[in-house]
């Protein structure tokens, strides 16, 4: 089945718009002065397969700059919410803790947003070595890694690569909008009373279990499990009203002492921390989950790829 077109993105909506004025030689009066110039008006800047091609290729050089702990050089290459893992995260990977993939890979597809508003994006889907989502954004006059990769894990949509036209559909861009907050909604409803649908063996649901399960250990006062929503969202409408979401949440996990199995291993701990024992505090880590969600005409979620990634953790 070929692929179909994508519409636009529906988690950015508004256009960067700029006014220039003009004042015409020999003009003196307000009136004159107010003139906007149509020629000097911005326009959105807006991906061309050229630029997806050398972001993709960029990936190599992200890579190398995580084989080599040079932490400066990954905050250089990133933006959006992976580069929170520039941080604390690479500071834990120079005392041994295991670094992302980012590069080796090839047979990549691009999502070209034509309106991609006042934060310039565009997604790339990377056949091999294994099916993974990647979301590039504009940040400082280059584009950026913004999150990736996000290995697929649900059924691919059918989409054809290239350029984006924009949505028309309101209705479409409001649940396109309104996804993430959804998907926190259901991660944070363990009773169902939200009424937010996932389907049947999603990932989320697993999701949904483990943050109950360490909410309701033997010692509920001791260990707790939270979601929370993660930087802005990208969306990609879908034929027939659905839509494609790149998010990201954040997950936090809290253990007093006394609640039990370690929720980190002493290792990672150590990693983060430079500590090599907790001294009886309290651990809390931080968990990065990359999104890229299906949300139905109808509203169902589906999850279609998904990244955990940790980025932090704390003992006090």
């Amino acid at each position: 089945m070929p692929r179909r077109p994508l519409i636009g993105p529906s988690a950015v909506l508004a256009a960067v718009l700029g006014t220039a004025l003009l004042a015409g030689c020999g003009e003196r009066g307000p009136a004159a002065a107010a003139r906007p110039s149509r020629e000097a008006t911005p326009r959105p800047v807006t991906a061309t397969r050229e630029d997806a091609t050398t972001a993709v290729a960029a990936l190599a050089d992200l890579a190398d700059a995580w084989k080599r702990r040079d932490c400066a050089k990954i905050e250089f290459l990133t933006t959006w919410t992976e580069s929170v893992l520039s941080g604390r995260a690479c500071q834990a990977a120079r005392r041994g803790n295991p670094v992302p993939a980012a590069g080796g890979y090839t047979d990549a597809e691009f999502y070209l947003p034509e309106q991609p508003g006042d934060l310039p994006w565009f997604a790339a889907l990377a056949r091999k070595p294994r099916p993974a989502y990647f979301v590039f954004v504009r940040s400082d006059g280059r584009w950026r890694l913004g999150a990736g990769p996000v290995p697929v894990v649900g059924a691919l949509p059918e989409l054809e690569e290239g350029k984006v036209a924009p949505e028309p559909n309101r209705d479409a861009r409001v649940r396109a909008g309104l996804a993430p907050t959804r998907l926190l909604a259901f991660l944070t409803d363990p009773a169902g009373v939200s009424g937010v649908r996932v389907r049947s063996g999603d990932p989320m649901r697993d999701l949904l279990r483990e943050l109950t399960d360490r909410s309701a250990a033997d010692r509920p006062d001791r260990m707790s499990a939270e979601a929370r929503l993660e930087g802005p969202a990208y969306a990609l409408p879908l034929p027939g009203g659905g839509a494609l979401v790149f998010h990201t949440l954040r997950i936090v996990v809290t253990q007093k002492p006394g609640a039990g199995r370690p929720a980190y291993k002493a290792a990672t701990v150590r990693a983060f921390t430079g500590r090599g024992a907790t001294g009886g505090g309290t651990v809390t880590g931080h968990e990065l989950l990359f999104l890229a969600t299906r949300v139905s005409a109808k509203g169902v979620l589906d999850t279609v790829a998904m990244r955990r990634a940790l980025s932090d953790v704390t003992v006090s």
